[in-house]
């Protein structure tokens, strides 16, 4: 049995325990529209996504390789943030974020839309969806971060973010912690981080963390864009010519890992169900 299906059955046995407890009730989840309409992302998070340039950048370089076109993103984030660090409401009030761009010579444009955002990625801090002290937190803002983004016409997507190098068994606590977020949120998952333990398991050789055991090197934050672009808008990286200056064969291995990943993964889980 594959690493990602042992993760869902671990989640799914969590779920039916809780499902037949007394008085428990199961919701019938939502219908998600699909995120290949996803034009316009809302990236929340922290150093993680910041990181090299930062990870939107790169999925962006990776769309307009790809001939995605009419799309934007932005990255809001703070250092060292968890979840509950982020005022969402702020991002969405009229005038504010993504209200105006530069265009050509420094010309402003300033945007008009229905809504600044078709959906919303969030990701918390490395270790708090894990943390006995801030994982309920986690869960209390995965909720109402989801509330806020519908209430502006924007999707919730949970960014499951990896392990640290040296504990490796991070990687199904947070991965069980953001499938549960997902569930209790009917909101998609990406799963960077099981993209991060499929990649090390496969080519030990390639560097996906800096020294402190944490930070991802331009390798882990091309992973991590792969695996966004695979999971959010559903385009296959393979082949795609954006490396961002790795290697060649490192590129497409990192490409292959986010494909195969993500497919996999979404096949089980489904849209926030498993």
């Amino acid at each position: 049995m594959s690493f990602i299906r042992r993760l869902l059955l671990a989640v799914s046995m969590l779920s039916l325990v809780a499902c037949a407890a007394p008085g428990s009730q199961t919701a019938a989840p939502k219908v998600l529209p699909k995120t290949t309409d996803v034009k316009t992302l809302l990236w929340v998070g922290n150093s993680f996504f910041y990181y090299n340039n930062s990870m939107h950048g790169h999925v962006g370089q990776m769309l307009n390789a790809q001939g995605v076109r009419g799309h934007r993103a932005t990255s809001a984030t703070i250092s060292g943030s968890g979840i509950n660090w982020h005022d969402l409401e702020a991002h969405f009030k009229p005038g504010g974020v993504a209200s105006y761009s530069f265009v050509g010579d420094n010309e402003v444009r300033f945007n008009t839309f229905d809504k600044p955002f078709d959906a919303v990625l969030i990701m918390d801090c490395s270790q708090c969806p894990i943390h006995p002290q801030l994982g309920p937190i986690f869960h209390d803002y995965a909720k109402r971060h989801s509330m806020t983004a519908r209430k502006y016409g924007a999707e919730p997507i949970f960014f499951m973010s990896w392990a640290y190098s040296d504990v490796p068994s991070m990687t199904q606590t947070l991965g069980a912690e953001y499938i549960k977020a997902g569930k209790a949120n009917n909101a998609l998952v990406v799963p960077a981080g099981i993209a991060f333990a499929n990649a090390v398991a496969k080519r030990p050789d390639i560097s996906l963390i800096i020294a402190d055991k944490r930070h991802p090197t331009l390798a882990g934050t091309y992973l991590g864009a792969a695996t966004v672009l695979a999971s959010v808008y559903k385009v296959n990286p393979v082949g795609n010519k954006y490396t961002a200056g790795l290697p060649a064969d490192v590129a497409a291995f990192l490409q292959s890992i986010a494909w195969d990943t993500a497919q996999q993964f979404h096949a089980h889980q489904g849209r926030g169900s498993l």
